[in-house]
C-alpha cells in the first residue's frame, strides 16, 4: 500500500487524496455493511465510480442455466445477486457545476472508515470552476443494532462567496436503469469464473413508486425469482438559508432536489435515512408498509442515538475478537480491518448465509461456499458463538433441498452443493464444483467445532443432529468396499477435493478425512443420544426412520477409511493417482500466465500435479491429531511448491502449516498475502468484492497458527510459534462458555479467565493445566517450535521414485504462438518441455 496516501492507523482506514486509478478496488475496501446490507463505497455524487453496487444477502435472481451439452443432474437454475436500489446517491451542484470527483479540482480530500463505529466519513474542500470554496462532509452508516437500516449525512458550507447550491437525494435502480453519469467498466470477464454473469432482460419489475411527504419509495419484484424489495427514505434538512424542496418519482428513480440560496458560511445540512425489507414472496405493497413501520420508528430518535447504539455495539464485538499484535502499526491496522469485515460479512446475516464476498460485491455471484464452514466458523465460534448458531441454522433450514439434491445425484440422505443463495446447486461446471462433495463433510466439521467450543449441545440434540444422520448416509452410500488380501478398506470414488485443478479422482485424501469425521460423529452422536436422552432418539427415529444397523455401519465406514499414503515417498498422495501425474515447474512459468484457470484449458491443467489451493495441507490442518510429525513436515515440503497460490483459501492454511512444522520465514510470508489480499489488491479482483474467507483465515492464521491453537478431540490445547519478529499476540477466546484472555510472549504464554468460573482444562506442548478464575496462568516457554530459515519456492520436488519404479519429472506445458499466416482457426499445440535438472 500507498502509505503516502493510505498512513498506517490502527483503528481506521484512511484515505488521504483521491485517485481513480484503483476506483473499484477502494470501492470494496471502504463499504459498509452489516451482514444483511451492505452499500460499497461509491462517492455520494455517483461518480466517479467502477462498480456502482447495494447488496442485500440472499436477495438474487434466477435465470436457466444453458449447458452445450446436457446431461441428467447438472445443475439447472443460475442465482445471481442483485444490485438492489441506490440510496447512496446524493448529487451536488453549485452554480449548476456538478462536483465530480476525478474531474473537479480538490484543495483537500480525506476519507475515513472507522473500525470502531462502523462508520464511513468524508471530508473535501471543492474548488469550483468560479473559484468558489465548498466545503462538503458527509457520513455514511449500515447499522449493527437496526437490521434494515442505513444512514448518511451530508453537510455543505460555502467556504468563500455565495451561490445557488443544489443537493439532490436519489433513489436509483442501477440493476435495470442508469443516471447520466453511469460510467461501463469494469465489468465480468467471459472466462473468469470468479465474477457475476450479466443479465439478459429486466430484473427488477416495478410495483410501485412514491415521493410525497418527505419519503422516498420504491418496490419491485425480481422477474424470474420472484423475490420482492422494498425501499424507502425520510429526509432531514437544516438551513437557516432561503430554500425549496421538490419531489418526484418514476419506475427506476425517486428523488428529493433541495434548492438552497447558500450564503458563505452557513451550513446546510441533510440527513438521510435508508430502509431495505425483501422477502421471497411477501407482495411489495407489504414491504413498504415494513419500511414505514420502521422510518416511523427511526423518527422518534436522532441520529445520534443510533450512532451511539452502534459504537456499543462495536464495543461488545471488539471486546470478544480483538487480536493485538505485538507488530508493526501496519500489521495491527490490517489485522483489524480484516476482522471488521467478517462483523461486516456476518453480523446481522440472521438466518442468512455467510457469502463468499459478503455484501461487498457481486463476484462469485453473491453464492455461499464450503469457505464459510472452513475459514469464517472457526472465527465465529470462538469470539462470536451466537453468530455460529445463526450460520448452522441456515445450513439446518437447507436440508430439504440438499436431500432432493442427494437424490439427483443417485445417493442416500443429503448433498449440500458446492455453491448456492437458495439451496440449489449453481456450479454449472460440475467438475470443479458439484464433484466437491467435502461440503457434507465440511458442515459436519464445523457444526462439531461449534458444538464443542460452545457446549451447545441443545443445538446438537434439537438441530444439529440430522444434518449428521443425512450427511453420513450420503457418505456410507456413496462409498464402497473392497478387499485385497487384508481387512476391507471403505473407499470413496469419483469426487473433487478443495483443489480445483484436479478433479473427479478416487480416494481424495481430503474428502476421505472429512467423511471419516462426519461418519464418526453422527455414530457417536447418536448412539450417545439414546443413552442421555431417549425420548430425543425416539423422536429422531421417528422423524428420520433411524436404524441401530446403519448406525453401525457408519462406524465400520469411519474405522475402514482408505487413507492414501506413498512409502517410497514418504508422503500422503492427494488421491490414488495423483502421483502417476508429470510435476508442474511453478519455477519456470511466467507470472503472466497467472492464475493458470485463465491460460490454460482445465484438461491441461489436470494433466500435472499442480494445486490452485492446498488440499492435503488443509487435511493436515484441520485433522492434525492423525498425521506424525514427520509426516507433516514431508507432505508440507512436498505440496507447498506446486501451489500455485490462485486461490485466497491457500496462503493462510500454508501460513499454519508451516509455522507448526517449523518454516517460519514461510509463515510470515504466506501470513502477509493473506493480510494483505485485499488491502493490496493482489489477486487483482478486489472490484468484485473482499475476500471474506481470506479474512477468517487471518484470524485463523494468528490464533491457530503463530498462537499454536487446537481442538482436536475436543481438547483446547497451545503450542505457539510466535514470529520472531513480534513481541507478542494476545486476543480472546470463547470456550464452553467461559471467555479466557490468552497472550502469547517470546517467553511464555499467559492465560487467565476473563469471563465464566471455570475451570478449563487444556494442554500447552502437551502438558495438562487448569485454569481457574483466581489466577493467571504463566507457562514459561523455552522456545518457539523447531526452526528452518528462508523460503522453499516455487522449484518442485523431482527425481522420486513412484511404487512402480517410474521417476517424477518436472516440466510445465508452452503454448506455441499461431503464426499470423497460418489459419486463425486452426488449433494451438501444446508441447511439454522435460525436466532439465
Amino acid at each position: 500500500m500507498d502509505r503516502r496516501r493510505f498512513p498506517a492507523d490502527p483503528w481506521q482506514l484512511v484515505e488521504t487524496s483521491y485517485s481513480g486509478g484503483d476506483l473499484g478496488a477502494c470501492e470494496t475496501l471502504f463499504s459498509v455493511g452489516n451482514g444483511y446490507l451492505g452499500m460499497r463505497g461509491n462517492p455520494e455524487e455517483g461518480r466517479e465510480a467502477a462498480e456502482h453496487g447495494t447488496f442485500i444477502n440472499g436477495f438474487h435472481e434466477t435465470w436457466p442455466i444453458q449447458h452445450a451439452e446436457a446431461a441428467f443432474g447438472f445443475a439447472r437454475t443460475g442465482q445471481t445477486i442483485v444490485n438492489v436500489p441506490d440510496a447512496k446517491l446524493i448529487k451536488i451542484y453549485v452554480d449548476d457545476e456538478p462536483l465530480m470527483l476525478g474531474t473537479s479540482e480538490l484543495e483537500h480530500y480525506e476519507r475515513r472508515l472507522d473500525f470502531r463505529s462502523g462508520m464511513l466519513c468524508r471530508s473535501l474542500i471543492w474548488r469550483t470552476p468560479a473559484g468558489k470554496r465548498v466545503k462538503v462532509e458527509s457520513t455514511r452508516m449500515v447499522s449493527m443494532v437496526e437490521r434494515h437500516l442505513a444512514c448518511m449525512t451530508l453537510e455543505v458550507t460555502m467556504l468563500t462567496g455565495d451561490a445557488p447550491l443544489v443537493i439532490s437525494s436519489q433513489l436509483l435502480n442501477r440493476q435495470d436503469g442508469q443516471d447520466d453519469y453511469r460510467r461501463e467498466g469494469g465489468g465480468s470477464g467471459p472466462t473468469d469464473p470468479r465474477k457475476a454473469s450479466g443479465f439478459e432482460g429486466r430484473v427488477l419489475l416495478p410495483r410501485y413508486h412514491d415521493a410525497s411527504d418527505d419519503r422516498l419509495a420504491l418496490g419491485y419484484q425480481c422477474a424470474h425469482s420472484g423475490m420482492t424489495i422494498g425501499v424507502a427514505v425520510q429526509h432531514r434538512f437544516e438551513t437557516t438559508d432561503g430554500h425549496e424542496v421538490v419531489m418526484r418519482s418514476s419506475d427506476d428513480l425517486a428523488k428529493a432536489v433541495f434548492r438552497v440560496e447558500a450564503t458563505e458560511g452557513t451550513p446546510v445540512r441533510l440527513e438521510k435515512v435508508v430502509t431495505y425489507h425483501t422477502s421471497r414472496g411477501v407482495r411489495p405493497r407489504e414491504l413498504r408498509d415494513r419500511c414505514d413501520r420502521t422510518l416511523d420508528r427511526v423518527a422518534r430518535h436522532t441520529l445520534q442515538h443510533y450512532r451511539d447504539k452502534q459504537r456499543e455495539w462495536y464495543d461488545g464485538f471488539w471486546e470478544a475478537a480483538d487480536v493485538e499484535v505485538g507488530a508493526s502499526t501496519e500489521v495491527q491496522q490490517a489485522v483489524r480491518f480484516n476482522l471488521f469485515t467478517l462483523a461486516q460479512a456476518s453480523a446481522r446475516a440472521d438466518g442468512l448465509g455467510i457469502a463468499a464476498k459478503g455484501v461487498t460485491g457481486s463476484g462469485y455471484e453473491g453464492h455461499y461456499f464450503w469457505d464459510t464452514e472452513i475459514y469464517v466458523m472457526p472465527f465465529l465460534t470462538y469470539t462470536q458463538p451466537q453468530l455460529a448458531r445463526n450460520a448452522l441454522h441456515f445450513r439446518r433450514r437447507m436440508l430439504p433441498a440438499a436431500r432432493i439434491r442427494a437424490q439427483e445425484m443417485a445417493q442416500s440422505g443429503a448433498l449440500f452443493p458446492w455453491r448456492t443463495i437458495n439451496g440449489e446447486e449453481a456450479s454449472a461446471y460440475y467438475a470443479a464444483g458439484s464433484a466437491q462433495m467435502h461440503i457434507n463433510g465440511d458442515i459436519v466439521y464445523a457444526l462439531m467445532q461449534y458444538v464443542t467450543g460452545s457446549g451447545d449441545h441443545d443445538f446438537l440434540r434439537l438441530d444439529g443432529v440430522d444434518l449428521l444422520v443425512e450427511t453420513a448416509r450420503m457418505w456410507s452410500d456413496l462409498g464402497f468396499w473392497r478387499t485385497n488380501g487384508g481387512a476391507p478398506t471403505f473407499h470413496i470414488h469419483g469426487v473433487t477435493g478443495p483443489d480445483e485443478y484436479t478433479t473427479v479422482v478416487n480416494n481424495n485424501l481430503f474428502t476421505n478425512l472429512m467423511a471419516r469425521f462426519n461418519l464418526d460423529a453422527a455414530a457417536r452422536t447418536t448412539s450417545r443420544l439414546l443413552e442421555v436422552d431417549p425420548v430425543a432418539h425416539d423422536k429422531l427415529v421417528g422423524r428420520l426412520g433411524l436404524r441401530k444397523e446403519e448406525v453401525e455401519e457408519w462406524q465400520r465406514c469411519a474405522d475402514g477409511m482408505t487413507v492414501p499414503f506413498d512409502e517410497g515417498l514418504g508422503i500422503h498422495p492427494q488421491d490414488d493417482f495423483f502421483l502417476d501425474r508429470e510435476v508442474w515447474d511453478l519455477s519456470r512459468t511466467p507470472a503472466d500466465l497467472r492464475p493458470l484457470m485463465l491460460h490454460y484449458h482445465p484438461l491441461v491443467i489436470y494433466r500435472f500435479q499442480v494445486l490452485k489451493q492446498a488440499d492435503v495441507v488443509l487435511a493436515m490442518f484441520l485433522h492434525g491429531n492423525r498425521f506424525t510429525p514427520e509426516e507433516k513436515k514431508a507432505d508440507f515440503e512436498y505440496y507447498d511448491p506446486i501451489t500455485t497460490g490462485d486461490s485466497t483459501l491457500s496462503a493462510v492454511v500454508q501460513s499454519i502449516m508451516a509455522a507448526e512444522v517449523g518454516y517460519h520465514d514461510v509463515a510470515m510470508d504466506y501470513f502477509q498475502r493473506a493480510l494483505y489480499t485485499d488491502l493490496g489488491d493482489l489477486h487483482h479482483n478486489t472490484v468484485d468484492g473482499m475476500h471474506v474467507a481470506s479474512s477468517g483465515g487471518v484470524w485463523e492464521a494468528l490464533v491457530f497458527g503463530f498462537a499454536g491453537m487446537r481442538d482436536h478431540g475436543g481438547q483446547l490445547s497451545f503450542d505457539p510459534r510466535l514470529p520472531s519478529t513480534w513481541d507478542s499476540i494476545a486476543f480472546s477466546l470463547a470456550w464452553q462458555g467461559s471467555r479466557l484472555g490468552v497472550q502469547v510472549a517470546q517467553d511464555a504464554l499467559s492465560l487467565r479467565l476473563v469471563k465464566g468460573d471455570g475451570p478449563v482444562a487444556l494442554t500447552v506442548r502437551g502438558e495438562p493445566y487448569t485454569l481457574t478464575s483466581d489466577r493467571t496462568l504463566k507457562i514459561p516457554l523455552p522456545d518457539q517450535g523447531p526452526r528452518f530459515d528462508g523460503l522453499l519456492g516455487d522449484k518442485p520436488h523431482s527425481g522420486g521414485i513412484r511404487a512402480d519404479g517410474t521417476r517424477i519429472t518436472a516440466g510445465v506445458p508452452d503454448p506455441v504462438q499461431i503464426n499470423e499466416r497460418h489459419d486463425p482457426y486452426s488449433e494451438v499445440s501444446w508441447s511439454m518441455e522435460p525436466d532439465r535438472g
